[in-house]
């Protein structure tokens, strides 16, 4: 009797660390240079599973910079990224990036919904076209935001912040359980700041991880879990309770910031 081919299971690796174990972005000893001049220099983080953490520091502190490395956008001078302890270039399906808004043409020729759909060319490749399974996952991804009226709207008719908010509907529609995103609230009404936080807070419910690039350090308490201060240089990263003290937003900032009378345990603060 012929015997059945049967292909052999892999062993598993004993000294394998579990996912939900790893930090889901691990930052080492990495610095960007523009021109020789150093923008990021030596920088180590660790952020965890399931964290809401606000990357914050003055303009020009390399915070978009820091992103745009992490996603690979930049060229490193030195350092690695490790996303659930591999390279970014083997997890980036595990990823999902929502730029400045400013960074994008908002005039090129597209409906809202089309753009929310370009969220899925990863899972359904570049040159099948998106199936009615895939027009349910955006459709559904626009109902979370508040969006699916508008969903055959040209993007260029809509606010600053319904646009902003279609953007999140694209990175929402790719189910990653990383979420980088470069200033989300910038140019938003308070409505859809609010809507854009609850919905921020339901991702770290699901063990997602949240890295926001954040300029207002008013909310920074309010908003976040865990906060990175930075200016070049990692001033200090770690719980917000923790690290988002006086002393550290004055390393951070310098002389550009002032202090204003604060609830007890969190200072209050804007920048001068």
């Amino acid at each position: 009797m012929m015997q059945a081919d049967v292909k052999a299971r892999p062993r598993p690796n004993p000294n394998a660390v579990p996912e939900q174990a790893q930090a889901a972005i691990d930052v080492r000893d990495l610095t960007v240079a523009y021109h020789e001049q150093p923008v990021l220099w030596d920088i180590d983080l660790k952020a965890p599973p399931g964290v809401l953490m606000a990357i914050v520091g003055p303009n020009g502190a390399g915070k978009t910079t820091f992103v745009k490395a992490i996603l690979g956008l930049v060229k490193k001078a030195a350092g690695e990224v490790l996303i659930y302890g591999k390279p970014y270039e083997k997890q980036r399906d595990k990823v999902a990036y929502v730029p400045q808004r400013g960074s994008v043409d908002w005039d090129f020729p597209t409906s809202v919904l089309d753009v929310v759909m370009m969220g899925l060319y990863r899972k359904v490749g570049w040159f099948r076209r998106p199936g009615r399974t895939e027009r349910a996952q955006a459709m559904a991804a626009l109902e979370k935001v508040g969006m699916e009226p508008f969903a055959e709207r040209q993007i260029s008719r809509l606010s600053g912040g319904q646009q902003q908010r279609v953007f999140l509907a694209r990175a929402l529609v790719q189910d990653a359980r990383i979420y980088l995103m470069d200033e989300p609230f910038q140019g938003v009404d308070a409505t859809t700041e609010r809507s854009i936080i609850a919905l921020l807070r339901e991702l770290r419910a699901q063990g997602r991880t949240v890295m926001v690039v954040h300029h207002d350090l008013q909310t920074v308490p309010e908003y976040f879990d865990a906060v990175m201060l930075l200016n070049v240089r990692r001033i200090a990263a770690g719980p917000v309770e923790e690290v988002f003290t006086e002393e550290n937003l004055r390393l951070t900032y310098g002389g550009r910031i002032a202090f204003l009378k604060a609830a007890p345990g969190a200072p209050s603060v804007s920048e001068a």
